[in-house]
């Protein structure tokens, strides 16, 4: 590979690690061709774009960005896949259901500012919140006091309704 291409995937992936807020690395070894597909139609429907990188290269770009990659670095063996998203729990969703199998294996993650690394560190990486799920639940939060307040005033005045209604109904 002439240096001219390396240093354009260089810039194409640091491109992307300012682009998508968060990364699974993840090892591929002994996937084939059909298995691989599957796994990119699955990473597609998810919105995650899934690349296939040289390791060197991957360094590289990790040593170029603004952000102190370098416990990923000894993650960087045998064939690595790197999947970029926008919600960080997603990518581990999908991993869990291939964790039977073994493969793809999570080697590391980038999600949510922090790192991980270890294939145990799937459960928590799924557990994630993302940005828009800790919002609905703070809204739940926030509204629940307020529907409770509403829903006493409402059936309150049902209640005076019909106590008026009665009296305004009854014979004198």
């Amino acid at each position: 590979m002439k240096k001219e291409v390396k240093d354009t995937i260089i810039v194409d992936l640091g491109e992307k690690l300012k682009e998508f807020p968060h990364f699974y690395l993840v090892d591929v070894t002994g996937l084939n061709a059909k298995q691989t597909s599957d796994l990119r139609r699955k990473c597609f429907k998810n919105e995650i774009k899934m690349v296939v990188v040289k390791n060197k290269l991957l360094h590289k770009a990790f040593e170029a960005s603004e952000i102190d990659f370098e416990p990923l670095y000894s993650t960087l063996k045998g064939s690595t896949a790197v999947m970029f998203t926008q919600a960080a729990n997603v990518p581990a969703k999908m991993l869990k259901e291939y964790k039977k199998e073994g493969i793809p294996a999570l080697k590391a993650a980038y999600a949510e500012e922090g790192i991980y690394v270890g294939a145990d560190k799937l459960e928590e990486l799924s557990s994630i919140k993302s940005k828009n799920e800790v919002i609905a639940d703070i809204v739940a939060l926030l509204q629940s006091p307020a529907k409770n307040v509403i829903s006493a005033l409402q059936s309150g005045g049902q209640t005076i309704h019909g106590v008026l209604k009665t009296l305004g109904e009854r014979p004198e």
